[in-house]
């Protein structure tokens, strides 16, 4: 232990928790130099910077469930911590010094693959890509797919129920889990892993941990659904004009091609002008410009099976009835990446552009013309010149609606109107029945936004959870209420 022994004059350690935990994980598992902490302590957007009193890698589940338990003796604050992508400051500390980070990036075994029973069981600190490749090697896809697959784990997915673009077919985190592991306020463990798709046994209680971002316990492990891997994926890049005409689109689209249709992106043509502006190698594919782009992808059996030739009949058709201007059919893996680079590049090209204000919302699939609509004419009422860049899951009816600063206007004034923008844009999401926060959480940056849009019956059904497996605070607190 001499490394602990040689750090702990960095740390308060009058109590001894310190030591205690020291002698659980080992020098290995635990970080108290303040540079070595540095990177738990900041969020990913660099929204929150916070403070530990240690940050603590368990190696085990066991080693997970001790710390727990010493915390939860000594009154400690914990903050469980993913890969620390998420967007809403949900994994990092406050500034007290006095809470415990537990990162589960040692715990990144797969425990078990089952292809005939279409399963696998993973910790938690597994990467997403990992967990992808692992899948793809036997033939399987499990079909979570985000812009952070490579650096986030799955146990920050299920916790902040991740969306990423596979919703349209396969749905959310939580519905690509068949059972979870975890350890609960107190230090037990609580072993749910079953992998079965009926179980009609009482109330399914890890859907309680999927989304509660470490506020009721620290998701340890989870038995996830597997899919047949498509045989055959074919993308398109689609201009159009109308928004109502995209939502047309895809309900022929999906009469047509029924579920092998996966992705329906919206990417506006503002969106592809700054992508080109900021990001090497991002290039329009189609000749002439248009108000709206669609990449949409379809993936299923394979090469004969007849897939290409229907959806580019249906497009063909779409085409004729003026529900599209233009489309390209990617020809290659590389064009099909072309296409892919352009909605990848949106959010860093809208970071490289200037101040944004980001809304992560979702409303019904058949309201995001309407929404889309009245929101900007409402953002560009209230400050003339913000330039609105809407696009994401138009499949699914999650649209990242972010208003870029207005051109040749002061910056720090336009970041001072974030409130009331965001007022401006939650009040019409909950008045056409969304959600002001779609699939990245609530964390610390929309946790008091939340009162006014949750029903007090709502938010009172939520805190005597949270009491019940919480009942001394000290998992996540300061996060989601």
């Amino acid at each position: 232990m001499a490394g602990i022994e040689a750090n702990r004059s960095r740390t308060v350690d009058s109590d001894g928790l310190v030591d205690r935990i020291g002698r659980v994980v080992g020098s290995k598992g635990l970080t108290l130099e303040p540079r070595d902490m540095e990177p738990y302590l900041t969020d990913w957007r660099r929204l929150y910077v916070g403070r530990a009193r240690a940050v603590v890698r368990p190696a085990s589940t066991a080693e997970t469930a001790a710390v727990v338990a010493l915390a939860a003796e000594a009154r400690v604050p914990i903050v469980p911590q993913g890969g620390n992508t998420g967007m809403v400051g949900g994994s990092v500390p406050d500034n007290s010094g006095r809470q415990i980070v537990i990162a589960l990036e040692r715990m990144n075994r797969i425990r078990n693959l089952d292809p005939l029973n279409n399963t696998m069981t993973v910790e938690a600190g597994c990467i997403l890509q990992q967990i992808q490749e692992a899948a793809r090697a036997e033939g399987r896809l499990f079909p979570l797919s985000l812009g952070a697959e490579g650096r986030c784990q799955i146990g920050g997915n299920l916790s902040t129920n991740a969306g990423g673009t596979g919703v349209l077919r396969y749905g959310n985190t939580r519905e690509l889990v068949l059972g979870i592991e975890a350890v609960l306020p107190d230090g037990r463990i609580w072993d749910g892993l079953r992998a079965l798709r009926k179980d009609n046994t009482g109330y399914d209680l890890k859907q309680l941990f999927i989304g509660a971002e470490g506020t009721l316990g620290i998701i340890t492990a989870a038995v996830l659904k597997l899919f047949a891997l498509p045989e055959e994926t074919v993308s398109a890049f689609a201009g159009f004009e109308r928004l109502e005409d995209a939502m047309v689109l895809l309900a022929r689209l999906r009469a047509a091609l029924g579920e092998t249709v996966s992705t329906f992106e919206l990417v506006p043509r503002i969106g592809l002008e700054l992508a080109r502006r900021h990001i090497a190698g991002v290039a329009d594919p189609l000749a002439q410009p248009h108000a709206q782009y669609l990449l949409i992808e379809v993936a299923g059996g394979g090469r004969g099976s007849g897939l290409r030739e229907t959806f580019e009949a249906a497009l063909g058709e779409a085409l004729q009835a003026g529900l599209l201007t233009d489309a390209a059919l990617a020809a290659s893996t590389a064009q099909a990446q072309a296409f892919w680079r352009i909605r990848e590049s949106l959010a860093e090209a809208l970071a490289l552009e200037g101040p944004t204000i980001k809304h992560d919302v979702a409303v019904p699939i058949s309201e995001t013309p309407a929404f889309i609509r009245r929101a900007t004419a409402a953002v560009e009422a209230a400050l003339p010149g913000v330039r609105t860049v809407a696009f994401g899951h138009l499949g699914d009816g999650n649209i990242h609606f972010n208003l870029s600063h207005p051109l040749g206007g002061n910056d720090a004034a336009f970041l001072a109107r974030k409130t009331d923008l965001n007022r401006i844009v939650h009040d019409i999401v909950a008045d056409m029945g969304g959600s002001i926060s779609a699939e990245h959480g609530l964390g610390q940056l929309k946790r008091a936004e939340i009162a006014l849009y949750k029903s007090p019956l709502e938010l009172e059904l939520m805190r005597r959870i949270k009491a019940t497996l919480d009942p001394l605070d000290i998992m996540n607190p300061g996060k989601v209420l």
